[in-house]
């Protein structure tokens, strides 16, 4: 079987634009890791409108950096890469490490070097926490991209995943009301795994901050739609590059048209639960 082809767009320092391709898709021995470089698998706008085939293999992904999130191919679950290890919160919430074969349509990573620490206590809510990580974000640069590692003790925090979807495949925000499972836990150890991207990225990425989290153990974890945080600290690594890998022999990522307005879309994808879902069918007037 053919192996897919990819283009690699990178932003080096916001100061450049260059653009390589790797004409037999072998980036593992073409392309050397880069340091101080987020790199990221496609884009979530395409993610959005229901491209859920995968680009590269986890097991290429891992060559790209030690640290991120991202999904599986058919969105089978929410991707949490920690200390170099890729884990998958499938659809329950439970966790597993997925074999270096699996796909990845969407995905950041980077090799993390911490620049910043704070301390986090009694945070309330996101808002408070999002609210806090800016303000260091405003310090040091609101045009740079941020990944953060929150490891400490959680009051309580809600994770979704969901199932794998198939073909011919719904929008992003259209599968998740149907498909997307909630877990909420209380007074739990773990990880938050988060990315900041600037604004100057709102056509490629969904802009501010975006969580992943993954219990002490190692056994659940997800999406983060809401937390309270107890204690904990927050390291974050300042990062002016960016790499982009985009399919290239792939018909139906060519076709897609990406100047639409996915802003809507991608915000009730990342932030609706299953109340808000069950409170826009009533206003709609469904049961």
């Amino acid at each position: 079987m053919k192996r897919k082809t990819h283009v690699l767009i990178t932003l080096v320092c916001m100061m450049a634009c260059l653009v390589s391709f790797d004409p037999v898709g072998n980036c593992e021995e073409n392309v050397l890791p880069a340091p101080e470089t987020i790199y990221q698998v496609a884009l979530l706008q395409s993610l959005a409108q229901g491209h859920y085939d995968g680009i590269i293999t986890v097991g290429e992904l891992k060559t790209h950096g030690d640290t991120g999130i991202g999904t599986f191919e058919g969105v089978n679950g929410e991707m949490i890469v920690l200390d170099g290890v890729v884990y998958q919160a499938i659809y329950d919430g439970s966790v597993v490490v997925p074999k270096d074969s699996e796909m990845i349509p969407f995905s950041n990573v980077t090799f993390f070097e911490p620049d910043i620490q704070i301390q986090l206590t009694d945070v309330p809510d996101m808002a408070s926490l999002q609210e806090k990580l800016n303000e260091i974000v405003r310090e040091n640069g609101a045009n740079l991209f941020y990944m953060v590692k929150i490891p400490g003790e959680f009051s309580a925090i809600k994770v979704r995943s969901e199932y794998k979807q198939e073909k011919p495949y719904r929008e992003l925000d259209v599968a998740l009301a149907a498909d997307q499972v909630e877990c909420d836990h209380e007074n739990i150890r773990g990880t938050m795994v988060g990315l900041y991207c600037p604004s100057f990225m709102g056509g490629l990425n969904s802009i501010g901050w975006h969580f992943h989290f993954i219990n002490e153990g190692l056994t659940c974890g997800g999406h983060v739609l809401e937390v309270s945080v107890s204690s904990a600290d927050a390291f974050l690594d300042s990062t002016p590059g960016f790499t982009l890998a985009l399919p290239e022999e792939d018909g139906d990522f060519q076709n897609m048209d990406l100047s639409r307005d996915m802003d809507e879309a991608i915000h009730r994808a990342e932030t609706s639960t299953s109340a808000d879902s069950a409170s826009e069918d009533l206003a709609d007037g469904g049961e």
